[in-house]
């Protein structure tokens, strides 16, 4: 277990705009051990997305940088594998040809045809999707559609699953069931995930970590709060779990007592 499997090294991020530079980041600074569950929540606005597309090398910061296992990010790559609120899902494809389009980018030359069949299947039960692999996106529910963005992802065996608000869209049941799915597959797995959430329920039962944000501009990371309850965690327990309570209580303290939104915004 590497305790600096990715380190955000003091990252800061400006954008052009005609007003002049807009600083949206200003000096965040995480480190995250291999296997461990990150949670970002914050704000909207407070730089949660920037800090992930960075990772993912979809944005370049302007100082700072990251490093993945010794060796830094300067463009995307499938060791870190996306998955957005959207599914952004192929929609002429079926789920299973979805999964392939990945496996064959990462995989061409390594897996036989076989075994590129066999992984892509395997990667679609794991997400319990095995039953409408052949469907194409138009013909399952959107709890559903994300299923088959997280196989994708997983069938990256991707160093890094980065995941922006992957459960924001949909209903209260779906988002739990797939809450447990996640736990379950990550668990299996133990790959390192970031997630970005508004929700700070989500961000306490499936977290390691809850790295709390400032408002932007010039967003920084505010607080840690380390999340101790052990695993498996079962929801319906932790309801009623003073622990769990505490952890919940901190991150809306953080929230709406100290970072508050100033008059005007």
């Amino acid at each position: 277990m590497n305790p600096k499997y990715l380190q955000i090294s003091q990252i800061s991020i400006e954008f052009p705009t005609p007003k002049g530079p807009f600083k949206a980041l200003d000096g965040v600074d995480l480190t995250i051990a291999q296997g461990e569950f990150v949670s970002l929540i914050g704000h909207s606005g407070c730089g949660k997305s920037t800090v992930l597309n960075i990772v993912a090398g979809l944005y370049q910061a302007t100082a700072g940088g990251v490093i993945l296992e010794g060796r830094e990010v300067k463009e995307p790559g499938p060791e870190r594998a996306v998955v957005f609120q959207n599914h952004s899902l192929l929609p002429w494809l079926t789920a299973y040809e979805n999964v392939e389009l990945a496996v064959k980018e990462v995989f061409r030359g390594q897996k036989s045809r076989g075994e590129m069949r066999d992984w892509i299947e395997h990667n679609l039960t794991l997400v319990h999707m095995d039953h409408a692999m052949h469907k194409r996106p138009d013909e399952i529910s959107g709890g559903m559609k994300q299923r088959v963005g997280i196989a994708r992802a997983l069938a990256m065996q991707p160093k890094v699953m980065l995941m922006d608000e992957p459960f924001g869209a949909l209903d209260a049941l779906t988002r739990a069931h797939l809450q447990d799915s996640l736990m379950a597959i990550q668990a299996e797995l133990n790959n390192t995930v970031i997630m970005i959430t508004h929700d700070v329920d989500e961000a306490v039962l499936l977290s390691d970590r809850i790295v709390m944000m400032t408002n932007g501009p010039a967003a920084t990371v505010g607080e840690i709060l380390p999340i101790q309850l052990p695993r498996p965690r079962e929801r319906l327990a932790l309801a009623d779990d003073p622990e769990y309570n505490h952890y919940r209580h901190a991150v809306l303290k953080f929230l709406y007592e100290k970072q508050r939104h100033p008059t005007g915004h």
